[in-house]
């Protein structure tokens, strides 16, 4: 491969905007727009709480929309959440618990799903069929089959669905993806992704009864009940196997779309192995601290591609330079990349040939979605690609859970030969709530 041509910031960044908004043009219709490119946006925030607040300032500050409903089954978060739209916008939206409330107001063009993952892919799905656009946060779904279901629900339905890995619209992460796709380090083989950061210990909790402003039965949902007890919610829910998915499908996520992005893999793996579980923690927390999975590509006979995740949630150090992070290993070279910083690019002998700075902007996410409403293109972070990404993680956690190599047939999305493990490609839900999924 001859050398790569040495590029300036300026050309960089000139490149970069080129390639981003190339992005935003060259995606696939098959949407109906929510409205024209002048129109206002009417929104309801689903789950305003925690991340959820985040993404609330972020629409709300969007001149092209009108937030019309805060919704959570806690009324002090689903209060407060109302007041700084009020104090933000100067008009207070309306105030439900019960997320069909939104579903039903036939002026609402659009919803954002920031609940725990147990509520991602029934409520998705449930907008939908309601004619809503969702932007749902990662991982989009609590299991695999909840993903496919999601998948044909916006089809079905002709909705845009975008899924809140916001690197997606990051445009010096689209530039180190340009490069390894053209060959900037030869063919990429393997992929690392790794999550190295320091958690809390969420401590041992006995049940009690739920505060007076949590509608904790609303809370469950579709999951199976389980007695309240005060280290479940909120953020810590997503340590526990029914409501959440680990850090693997929580931080984790985040850098395995991106290893699959730079891999150049389209469909999911054929084989996971995995190692791990609670190395460090000695809590309630249900979901491996420690994490080793390697998930393959291809059969005996064809072009075989590696993709590695590391996970250790005791350790506050870097790997490369970044808490979280990829790297990306060519027959000529490697690129190493940091999705809140920027990347570098390195040759034979580790020659540093190409670099690049940039600030992770979740805005830009948010913006793509809207703009993907008035126009009826795929966003950056179509469904599609959101689920093949948090199969990833649901994988590695079955994996890890039973305890030895998985096969996985990626057009049946079914684990081949192990009834243990393929029974955890679905989830058990609570008998007859309105909210469970058809076709589960």
């Amino acid at each position: 491969m001859a050398a790569m041509e040495r590029l300036s910031r300026r050309s960089l960044l000139k490149r970069s905007g080129t390639l981003a908004t190339a992005m935003a043009l060259a995606g696939l219709p098959g949407s109906r727009p929510a409205a024209g490119a002048n129109d206002r946006i009417v929104l309801g925030m689903i789950g305003p709480g925690g991340h959820g607040s985040g993404l609330l300032k972020s629409f709300a500050a969007q001149e092209d929309v009108e937030v019309a409903y805060v919704c959570d089954p806690d009324a002090n978060r689903m209060n407060q959440a109302a007041g700084m739209v009020e104090q933000a916008t100067g008009r207070a939206p309306k105030t439900v618990a019960d997320l069909r409330h939104v579903l039903d107001d036939k002026q609402v063009d659009a919803v954002v799903v920031a609940t725990p993952d147990h509520w991602h892919a029934p409520a998705t799905i449930m907008a939908c069929q309601a004619g809503k656009h969702v932007y749902v946060e990662k991982p989009c779904s609590h299991n695999i089959r909840e993903g496919r279901l999601m998948v044909e629900a916006a089809r079905r339905y002709g909705r845009t669905v975008q899924v809140g890995t916001q690197s997606r619209s990051a445009a010096y992460v689209a530039r180190a993806m340009e490069l390894l796709h053209e060959g900037a380090i030869g063919e990429v083989l393997v992929a690392k992704a790794w999550n190295s950061q320091l958690r809390r210990d969420i401590g041992k909790r006995q049940p009690e009864e739920p505060p007076q402003h949590l509608d904790f039965d609303l809370w469950v949902g579709p999951a199976p009940m389980v007695p309240y007890q005060s280290n479940l919610l909120h953020a810590s829910w997503r340590w526990f196997l029914a409501f959440g998915t680990g850090d693997i499908g929580n931080d984790g996520v985040h850098d395995m779309d991106l290893a699959r992005w730079g891999l150049g893999v389209e469909t999911h793996p054929n084989t996971v192995a995995a190692i791990g579980g609670k190395y460090f923690f000695a809590d309630d927390q249900q979901f491996p601290d420690t994490q080793y999975v390697v998930f393959e590509y291809g059969t005996a006979g064809t072009r075989r591609k590696q993709l590695v995740y590391e996970q250790r949630l005791w350790s506050p150090y870097v790997q490369e330079g970044y808490e979280n992070g990829n790297a990306f290993y060519g027959t000529e070279g490697l690129l190493v990349l940091g999705k809140h910083e920027g990347w570098q690019l390195y040759g034979p002998r580790n020659e540093l040939r190409d670099q690049m700075k940039g600030r992770l902007d979740g805005t830009l996410h948010h913006r793509d979605f809207l703009d993907c409403l008035k126009t009826g293109r795929r966003p950056n972070a179509d469904i599609e690609i959101g689920h093949l990404s948090a199969t990833l993680a649901h994988l590695g956690t079955i994996a890890t859970r039973v305890g030895r190599v998985i096969h996985f047939d990626p057009q049946t999305e079914q684990i081949i030969g192990d009834g243990e493990a393929d029974g955890l490609v679905r989830r058990t839900y609570r008998a007859g709530h309105w909210a469970v999924p058809k076709g589960i």
